[in-house]
């Protein structure tokens, strides 16, 4: 049977640490509009038959112009509106997939450099196990510290990841785990949150060190050295 697979990119974030008139996902990085990179993944991906982009209200039409129809994005045919947070944008892209959709993959806009391999791997555990998320291990330790600034606890480094997207999952668990979450007025810092709060599991695959979150100009040169070493 034909499995039906869909992604929700958003790029609906004011890019207000970025520190620039024009909205971080917008942006060119070497010359492509930073949303882009990953919309160029997703397209190409024979897995991914269809992409929502979810832009800030108003946006639609420049994204439309200056992103989608410049780099001949095929499958990106919706653009929606986001809302207030980034789990509403999110909320707003899922309704606007078809209903018979077995599996969404969740991206953010500002994370250009996963790859293909990635993708696929989160897809096919999103498949087998119902959500998945691409992550890395820590390389820090990692310490809990109370409101008062001082320490509470230390994890164990051999069990903390770095989550990334993109994360996959069944689109009925995924709709759902977002639905209660808007009744019970929860808000996560990502997706699979959403469904580890509803006791359902979320298998980890490995991501890439690489596949950064660009949020600050410092990113931004990250970013230009990694464009640069995969060019070599």
């Amino acid at each position: 049977m034909l499995v039906k697979i869909a992604a929700v990119v958003v790029a609906a974030g004011s890019g207000s640490r970025m520190g620039t008139k024009a909205k971080k996902q917008f942006l060119t990085l070497d010359g492509t509009p930073l949303v882009g990179y990953a919309l160029k993944i997703l397209d190409a991906s024979h897995m991914i038959g269809s992409i929502i982009v979810v832009v800030s209200p108003g946006d639609e039409e420049y994204c439309r112009k200056a992103v989608v129809d410049r780099l001949g994005i095929n499958k990106a045919a919706t653009i929606v509106p986001g809302g207030k947070e980034r789990q509403d944008s999110v909320y707003n892209g899922l309704l606007a997939l078809s209903h018979d959709t077995d599996i969404v993959v969740v991206h953010d806009g500002a994370r250009p450099f996963f790859s293909s391999a990635i993708l696929e791997s989160v897809i096919e555990a999103a498949q087998a196990h119902g959500a998945a998320t691409c992550a890395v291990p820590a390389k820090d330790t990692v310490k809990l510290a109370g409101e008062d600034g001082f320490v509470t606890g230390t994890l164990p480094r051999g069990c903390t990841w770095l989550v990334q997207t993109p994360q996959a999952f069944r689109y009925e668990l995924i709709i759902e785990a977002h639905r209660r979450a808007r009744e019970d007025n929860f808000l996560a810092a990502d997706d699979a949150a959403l469904v580890e709060l509803m006791n359902k599991p979320v298998k980890i695959v490995m991501g890439s060190y690489d596949n950064i979150k660009i949020t600050t100009p410092e990113d931004m040169v990250v970013a230009r050295t990694i464009i640069r070493e995969s060019a070599r």
